[in-house]
């Protein structure tokens, strides 16, 4: 069977309930794969766009928290799937279809959408997380997959021993079979030979649909089950079924040159920060630019990014930045910066090192230094943000690494609309 055929033949369940605590107020109002990414994307719009490209298009969405905000995206941005070709989106938003509970778990969240995966007769099963950035091809990975005859397979990266407690980590034998998983462990075990990494897990499975069914009830079941892949869906199968390790690398799309490829869990605000400011580089790990591999998104419809003023100590510029349509750069100056759409900067404002989301007004004189903005701020005329840390700390969340992150609410402005 070729790769088109094993995708065609497909079902990828998104994951995408999950609040992203970790981002503080950034997700107060949204769940962590709606958060806004790159300047005109979203979060999950990287897993949506490696299934498409990869040529699965049966696609799941599992929501939870807060995701209005999330539906609306989906609705508006990935409704050219044509269901005349047996080609969906469906949204499956929390809704007690096994028993009076919601959501239980990563686990419990594709069980009580069994039905539906099984009315779609997918010989494979993906079960994917919403919540990260990398550019993926499924299709080899069902490859392998296959060619292993395994019942299960994990794809990992190896990433810093000292990071490693915040995934699930796993021990790999000559062939890439799993010989041991384990979630999230206080003390992380390194690689055979590598003392200072550790083997991740990404949160992106396959498993033939028949076993994963069983897996799933079988999981139900158990009365002592927290009803989640990693703690207990992944251990149970590594033990006793045929469970194999899939390097990122065979499957990343647009290495660079360096060889490593690009996954990121923006999960922090300063980790969030600096996978944006990444995009600011000359020459960025992450290629946006990818005609061969786009990242779909919902395209609004604004008028170009414009420059005005060209006085001297009052000209509208920006360097070394990413800017969006419907920006309007009047008189200011942005350096190494990351403007999402709608973002009006007035006179003689200056912004460095910063991430400002949709929506917002940066008044006349006002300075932003390693800021992330969220979206429909508005700043008032001279206001400094990022020079003062202490002053920012009674009024703003800093981070560990002291970026600062502005909400409306911080501000006093009270925003109930959907964000």
């Amino acid at each position: 069977m070729n790769t088109s055929e094993l995708t065609r033949g497909s079902f990828a369940i998104i994951l995408a309930g999950g609040r992203g605590s970790r981002l503080m107020q950034l997700t107060d109002s949204r769940s962590k794969p709606a958060v806004p990414f790159g300047g005109k994307f979203r979060i999950i719009d990287f897993t949506l766009s490696n299934c498409v490209n990869s040529g699965i298009r049966r696609i799941g969405v599992a929501t939870q928290y807060k995701a209005q905000s999330l539906i609306q995206h989906l609705q508006r941005g990935w409704s050219f799937l044509d269901g005349r070709f047996h080609e969906f989106i469906d949204i499956l938003p929390a809704q007690q279809q096994v028993g009076e509970n919601w959501y239980q778990g990563t686990a419990d969240a594709v069980f009580q959408n069994l039905a539906l995966i099984r009315r779609n007769r997918p010989k494979h099963v993906l079960v994917l997380s919403g919540d990260h950035v990398y550019k993926m091809d499924y299709g080899r990975m069902l490859s392998e997959h296959v060619h292993r005859q395994a019942d299960l397979s994990v794809a990992c990266i190896d990433v810093p021993l000292a990071e490693a407690s915040e995934f699930g980590v796993m021990h790999v034998g000559d062939n890439q079979r799993i010989s041991a998983f384990v979630e999230k462990p206080a003390n992380p075990p390194p690689m055979p030979g590598r003392p200072d990494r550790a083997l991740a897990s990404m949160g992106v499975y396959v498993f033939n649909a028949d076993f994963l069914y069983e897996q799933l009830i079988r999981d139900h079941d158990d009365p002592h089950s927290s009803r989640d892949f990693g703690k207990n869906v992944i251990p149970h199968c590594v033990e006793r079924y045929r469970a194999f390790a899939h390097n990122f690398a065979n499957s990343c799309v647009g290495m660079d040159s360096s060889g490593i490829p690009y996954w990121r869990d923006a999960g922090t605000i300063d980790a969030y920060w600096e996978a944006n400011m990444e995009l600011t580089k000359v020459t960025p790990e992450l290629n946006l630019y990818d005609d061969d591999w786009p990242i779909w998104t919902h395209q609004e419809q604004l008028p170009p990014a414009k420059f005005v003023f060209d006085d001297e100590g009052r000209r509208g510029m920006a360097v070394d930045s990413l800017v969006s349509g419907g920006d309007i750069i009047s008189g200011a100056v942005v350096r190494k910066s990351l403007l999402f759409s709608r973002v009006h900067v007035h006179s003689f404002a200056e912004i460095e090192e910063s991430v400002v989301l949709p929506d917002v007004h940066i008044g006349r004189g006002a300075k932003l230094r390693r800021v992330v903005m969220d979206k429909h701020c508005r700043v008032p005329e001279g206001m400094t943000i990022g020079y003062d840390v202490e002053a920012d700390r009674k009024r703003f969340h800093v981070s560990e690494n002291g970026i600062t992150l502005v909400t409306p609410e911080m501000l006093g402005q009270k925003i109930h609309h959907i964000r």
